[in-house]
């Protein structure tokens, strides 16, 4: 069952007015940062099971909520943000975990407000409007980079970013980088005195394990909450949806912590009060389905980000698919596997092509791990950086063939249409 967003209260928005079009071998790039976006084909029954999702964010936040509830602010002057950065959490200290937890953390964690101009089709005709949105982020460095999801600042598009820190002070932000295909951004901030997060180890992370949620759910009117509960589940699968098109996400942390509209973009904590996840969707229906982006995705693009000021992507130069939707419209074809990636396409002058790869080569491993999808394959790729080399394993009519590949940035090659930008 697919979710249907309400195209002015939750998921995504296609602010631009521009109509989706459905393909079957899409270029993952063009569902990141060049401001358009594809629908793409719901997934067909696999041993993998696709949860109906939400994504997370509360638009036009504060309608219902605003009159008559008491904000619940903690700030500076209630939690001393002078000593917080010193806070060493050890479970077996007499004194509860999500308290100190809270008092650790809650000084890392922001509000996103965010204005988009949208088109929507009105009675007198199409018209334009604001919407206006409320999501979470972390802080990640003192000189004012924020981690948050790509859809809390409406995947690059929204028109303005207030920033709420937790003194109560707001500042404008600034998109510095964002990616719709992991869902991940990065807003830059101007002030001071900021601080920034303890980043944890997300492969370190055990079902069952004690996990906290921070963040903004139902608006800023409760911003800040903290949840807490345990690690549910590992590499998680899911399709977020908002009935016009799909993004499946792999990889990721599932959590019972309460997550609610609001909380995309705030941090999944473990019990030493580190981020091991950025929040990112919750299930629809059923209670205690949350699921997390895995922090260690996000840490090379910080890490860059927070050194060079920005991040590059590396790329191999071709567009794919999953071979699972290749078999469904050609079930006839052995192709060799179920899984894997297909190449549709190779650009010319790319790394790709240099190394002798072709149109119809299956890509199934890369360094020795196996690649079941297109999206597995473009979060693999963020560990490397433009320069490395990687190992691919293909399949070539049946035939296992590897090649070295030396990856490059985007920016550093070709010139390609923003509809055919590859992976």
């Amino acid at each position: 069952m697919n979710v249907k967003h309400d195209d002015f209260r939750d998921g995504f928005i296609n602010s631009s007015g521009e109509e989706y079009t459905t393909t079957r071998y899409y270029d993952p790039e063009n569902i990141s940062n060049i401001g358009t976006s594809k629908k793409v084909k719901k997934p067909g029954k696999t041993a993998n099971k696709f949860l109906s999702v939400i994504l997370i964010i509360l638009l036009s936040a504060g309608a219902g909520f605003g009159g008559g509830l008491a904000a619940m602010y903690y700030g500076q002057t209630i939690l001393g943000l002078n000593t917080v950065s010193e806070i060493k959490i050890n479970p077996n200290d007499d004194i509860n975990t999500a308290e100190a937890i809270a008092l650790k953390v809650i000084p890392s964690v922001v509000g996103i407000s965010t204005s988009t101009e949208i088109t929507y089709q009105g009675f007198f005709g199409q018209q334009r409007g604001i919407q206006s949105g409320v999501g979470t982020g972390i802080i990640v460095d003192e000189k004012g980079y924020i981690l948050t999801n790509s859809h809390v600042v409406n995947d690059g598009k929204a028109k303005e970013i207030i920033v709420q820190l937790s003194d109560g002070k707001e500042v404008e932000g600034t998109v510095l980088w964002y990616d719709k295909s992991i869902d991940l951004a990065i807003v830059k901030i101007e002030a001071v005195g900021l601080t920034p997060a303890e980043l944890g180890n997300s492969d370190e992370v055990r079902i069952g394990s004690y996990a906290a949620a921070i963040g903004n759910p139902l608006g800023m009117a409760f911003d800040r909450s903290v949840t807490q509960g345990v690690i549910s589940g590992l590499n998680r699968t899911i399709t977020v949806s908002d009935g016009q098109s799909q993004l499946t996400m792999e990889g990721l942390i599932q959590t019972d912590a309460s997550i609610n509209s609001g909380n995309s973009g705030g941090p999944l904590l473990n019990s030493a009060g580190q981020v091991i996840g950025i929040n990112s969707a919750k299930a629809q229906s059923g209670e205690g389905l949350g699921f997390a982006i895995p922090i260690n995705t996000a840490k090379p693009i910080v890490d860059e980000i927070k050194t060079k000021g920005e991040f590059k992507r590396s790329y191999i130069g071709i567009r794919g698919g999953n071979v699972a939707d290749f078999l469904q419209i050609n079930p006839g074809i052995n192709l060799g596997t179920k899984t894997g990636v297909y190449v549709a396409q190779i650009y010319s002058d790319s790394p790709a092509a240099k190394v002798g790869l072709k149109e119809g080569d299956i890509i199934i491993e890369v360094e020795g791990e196996e690649v079941r999808t297109m999206s597995q394959l473009i979060s693999t790729l963020f560990r490397y950086r433009p320069g490395d080399t990687i190992d691919l394993t293909v399949l070539r009519m049946g035939r296992k063939m590897n090649f070295t590949v030396t990856l490059t940035s985007m920016d550093d090659t070709i010139e390609l249409p923003r509809t055919q930008i590859p992976q």
